[in-house]
């Protein structure tokens, strides 16, 4: 389930929220009345690895036109 609350009753109530969240609930908080974040359960580590990391890399060349000599100095440099 997903529930709206307004930014000051989200501090005021923060580590309510907090239990709430890590038990699957799901807010989005508003500033006078407009979405401006989600608070929702952590999803784990977002770390996608080197091999995810080189074949987005390969990816975006298709897409962007990257040189292959300049994917092979982005991937010798480790930077996924």
């Amino acid at each position: 389930m997903h529930k709206e609350i307004g930014a000051f009753d989200a501090k005021a109530k923060l580590s309510e929220l907090l239990r709430e969240v890590r038990a699957g609930q799901r807010y989005t908080i508003t500033v006078r009345g407009e979405p401006v974040a989600d608070l929702v359960p952590y999803a784990g580590n977002h770390d996608i690895g080197r091999e995810a990391a080189v074949a987005a890399m390969r990816q975006f060349k298709k897409i962007q036109g990257v040189g292959s000599e300049e994917l092979a100095d982005w991937i010798a440099e480790g930077r996924p």
